[in-house]
């Protein structure tokens, strides 16, 4: 039997999939979770959270664009501050408009 695995599935890291398995044998209770992690119950959540953001940003289906899909994952994992994703988006955006406009002029020249 194949199975394919869902996207949101497939971005998460070992740690998200160990932590998600935690999550499960505690019958999703937060106060066990943080018990067992020996940290404070709204640190479990604020990891939840994440968890949830990432899944989300994977599963997205108005993120089409393969950089903006990464950027919201990163963003989402904590491995990225808002205001530089941002930037990089506003980046990101400049240089397909440069781009299109670059291929729009050759087009119009032929």
């Amino acid at each position: 039997m194949t199975t394919d695995i869902p996207r949101w599935l497939a971005e998460l890291n070992e740690e998200d999939i160990h932590f998600l398995q935690r999550f499960l044998l505690v019958s999703g209770s937060l106060k066990a979770l943080a018990e067992h992690y020996g940290v404070s119950y709204p640190t479990v959540r604020a990891r939840l959270d994440r968890l949830i953001a990432k899944a989300k940003a994977a599963d997205d289906p108005s993120l089409t664009d393969p950089f903006r899909r990464q950027l919201q994952l990163f963003l989402a994992d904590g491995r990225l501050e808002a205001e530089v994703a941002r930037e990089l988006l506003a980046a990101y955006r400049r240089s397909v408009t440069a781009a299109d406009d670059e291929e729009g002029t050759r087009d119009q020249e032929d």
